[in-house]
């Protein structure tokens, strides 16, 4: 917590609600190098998140632009392309995939405040509010997280709201890129944000392909699985096109059963209640492209975990000499790796195993600073012994 409590400057306060206002706004903010930007969408009842509104802030204003008002938007997205200009967010999943949505190219100089404080020891994930007090040491008032943002006209507590989202991210940035440059982290932090960006376009977490998380798929063989896979890709295609929720296209259950049916005989679905008929045709034709796939190149099921007592128990391991190390080196744990990396990194001992394509221990900062040491606890060449169970660090590493 800070010694006293940031005050911000009284910068001025911009609405932008035509496309005048638009060209001055955008002239404005090419002056700056260094942007703070947010959004406030509507997302639940379309494919693509419904732009209501943008913030944005410079060193000396605050905008908000109107989407609704102010016309075409290519020209600020422009501005987010300039690789020269940091665009600050803080948690920017939907604002890098806006940005793609309105442009087909994302921010190019991105820099996410949640990520860039994990590694100073912070909460990650942390909230902007969160951010923002254990930072500057101000408190948010967030009461108007989920209000109606299509609606018009914005009430006065909306746009403090609003313009509050955007008005700490400048000072908040300059405190955090100075410790992270004193520490020598700036390069860890741009490899995740470029990390952060593919996983956002791909909308998911990188570590498994999107159709495997639908619900009642574990008993399917590998012609049903390359069925579903087919039909997951169909029904977001349309539902892309049709901008709706894909679950409104086809149910995740029905997907399922479509899948063992249509494995068996695509002839057969229209016995199968709750699929749109006019969309018959396309399903037939998703599931006959999927049975026509050579059998090798049919997904395999995913192994159930039956792992030796060992990987638990070691795993558990090092998930405390992780915590403790990351403790000492001032990172979040959770921004390092998951606990089912680390049990990648036992089974990765077993013969014929290695890591996996997408362990993060692979390559980048975590493999140079984080892996070795728990690489010579798992070769034994590293002791852990408690030394103070009072202590702040209470565990000794000791080398053999």
């Amino acid at each position: 917590m800070p010694r006293r409590v940031f005050r911000p400057p009284p910068l001025p306060e911009l609405i932008v609600t035509d496309a005048t206002k638009l060209s001055v706004c955008v002239r404005d903010l090419a002056r700056s190098p260094v942007i703070g930007f947010d959004t406030e969408f509507v997302g639940e009842d379309s494919f693509r998140p419904e732009l209501c509104l943008i913030q944005i802030s410079t060193a000396d204003r605050l905008y908000i632009i109107d989407p609704f008002a102010c016309g075409p938007l290519e020209s600020f997205w422009e501005l987010l392309h300039d690789p020269n200009r940091v665009v600050l967010v803080h948690a920017a999943r939907e604002e890098v995939r806006l940005c793609r949505f309105g442009s087909g190219k994302v921010p190019a100089n991105l820099f996410d405040t949640q990520i860039a404080v994990g590694f100073l020891g912070h909460t990650f994930p942390i909230s902007y509010g969160g951010l923002v007090q254990e930072i500057l040491g101000v408190r948010l008032n967030k009461g108007d997280t989920l209000s109606d943002w299509r609606r018009r006209p914005l009430s006065d507590s909306q746009l403090r709201y609003a313009f509050d989202d955007v008005r700490y991210l400048i000072p908040a940035y300059e405190i955090v890129k100075a410790k992270l440059a004193k520490r020598k982290r700036l390069e860890w932090a741009a490899e995740d944000f470029a990390a952060f960006i593919q996983r956002a376009i791909g909308g998911d977490d990188g570590t498994v392909e999107r159709w495997r998380k639908i619900k009642g798929i574990g008993g399917l063989n590998r012609r049903e699985l390359a069925v579903i896979r087919a039909l997951f890709h169909w029904r977001d295609s349309v539902a892309e096109r049709w901008n709706r929720p894909a679950r409104t296209v086809l149910r995740d259950d029905l997907l399922v059963e479509v899948a063992r049916r249509g494995a068996r005989a695509p002839d057969e679905l229209e016995e199968l209640r709750g699929i749109p008929k006019k969309e018959m045709e396309p399903i037939q034709a998703a599931v006959r492209s999927a049975l026509k796939i050579p059998a090798s190149e049919c997904p395999i099921p995913a192994e159930p975990d039956f792992d030796p007592p060992q990987v638990a128990t070691l795993g558990a391991l090092l998930n405390v000499v992780l915590g403790d190390t990351c403790a000492r080196l001032e990172l979040a744990p959770s921004l390092v790796c998951s606990s089912q990396d680390l049990k990648d990194l036992v089974r990765a001992r077993q013969p014929g195993l290695g890591l996996p394509e997408d362990s993060p221990f692979r390559s980048g900062w975590r493999c140079d600073a984080v892996l070795p040491i728990l690489d010579r606890l798992l070769n034994g060449k590293l002791h852990v012994r408690v030394s103070d169970p009072a202590a702040v660090d209470p565990l000794e590493f000791l080398e053999n």
